[in-house]
C-alpha cells in the first residue's frame, strides 16, 4: 500500500501547531502524547499534541479558533471531539489522511494522563492526579449518537486499520475494520429508519444494501483479506456519509482514496 502521507508532512504539522502554541497566549503548556513521545514512531503514526490553557479561557474557544486556522491554511477537517473530564480532545482529518489529535485542558488540571507524555513547554499542574479516565480510542467507546459522530469515528478506525495492516498487527486490524463496517452500517440503518444500537437494524436492512456488505466481512486476518474487507468497509461508510448529507463525506473519500 502507497504511503499517503510523509515524514516530513507529519513533522511539518507539528511545527505549525507549535508555532499556533507561541502565539497564543492563551496556551501556557504544551506536550507530545502517544507513540511520538517515547520514540520517532513509524511512518504510519498520527500526531497527538495537547496543551494547557490559562484560566479563565473556555478550551473549546481555543480549539475552535485553531480548528479555523488549520482548516484555512491546511483544509483540516474535524471529525470528532471527545470530552474527558476536564480534556476536550478534536481529531482532525489533513490531506493524504493524515490524522491530528488535539487535546486542551485548563492549566490547573493539565497533567500527565499516562506514560506516553513528554513535556515541550510550560508546566503540568503540581496537585494531585486528575481522576478522570483518558480515552481509549477504539475500543470501548459507545456508538456515538449523532450522524457526524458515527461517521467521524468510522473514519478514525479506518486510518487505525490501514496502519495496523501495514505494521503485521493482524487481529487488531481485524478488530479496526469490523469497526469501521459496523459504523457504515449503523448509518445505513438510521437512514432507513432502523435502530443502530447493539446492531439490532442490521438484519431488517433491504438486501440490496446488505449485499453492498458482503465484501466487508473478514475471511481471514491474511494481509490481503484485510485490505479488500477494508476498502470495502471504506467504500460503504462513505456511501453512507454521503447519503447522509454530511458536509465533508465527499472531500474524506477522496482523503482515504488509498484505502478504497
Amino acid at each position: 500500500m502507497r504511503l499517503v502521507f510523509t515524514v516530513e508532512q507529519r513533522d511539518a504539522l507539528r511545527e505549525r501547531v507549535l508555532e499556533l502554541a507561541e502565539e497564543d497566549e492563551r496556551v501556557v503548556a504544551g506536550a507530545v502524547v502517544g507513540s511520538l513521545a517515547v520514540d520517532s514512531g513509524d511512518r504510519f503514526s498520527d500526531l497527538d499534541l495537547t496543551f494547557g490553557i490559562a484560566d479563565p479561557v473556555h478550551v473549546v474557544d481555543v480549539l475552535d479558533d485553531w480548528t479555523r486556522t488549520l482548516s484555512d491554511e491546511l483544509e483540516a477537517l474535524r471529525l470528532v471531539d471527545l470530552e474527558r473530564g476536564s480534556t476536550t480532545y478534536r481529531v482532525l482529518l489533513l490531506s493524504g489522511a493524515m490524522q491530528l489529535d488535539l487535546s486542551m485542558t485548563p492549566a490547573a488540571r493539565f497533567r500527565q494522563a499516562g506514560p506516553r507524555f513528554r513535556l515541550l513547554f510550560g508546566a503540568t499542574a503540581a496537585d494531585a492526579a486528575d481522576p478522570s479516565t483518558p480515552p481509549t480510542l477504539g475500543l470501548f467507546i459507545p456508538t456515538p449518537p449523532t450522524l457526524e459522530d458515527i461517521f467521524g469515528w468510522g473514519v478514525i478506525y479506518a486510518i487505525h486499520a490501514r496502519a495496523c495492516i501495514e505494521r503485521g498487527r493482524r487481529w487488531q486490524a481485524e478488530h479496526y475494520v469490523g469497526a469501521v463496517r459496523d459504523h457504515a452500517l449503523s448509518l445505513a440503518c438510521i437512514h432507513e429508519g432502523l435502530p443502530a444500537v447493539q446492531a439490532r437494524g442490521y438484519d431488517d436492512l433491504p438486501a440490496d444494501a446488505l449485499a453492498r456488505f458482503e465484501g466487508a466481512h473478514v475471511g481471514t486476518v491474511e494481509p490481503g483479506a484485510l485490505r479488500a474487507a477494508l476498502a470495502a468497509s471504506v467504500r460503504e461508510l462513505i456511501r453512507e456519509g454521503a447519503a447522509a448529507r454530511l458536509p465533508h463525506a465527499e472531500v474524506v473519500g477522496e482523503r482515504l482514496a488509498e484505502l478504497r
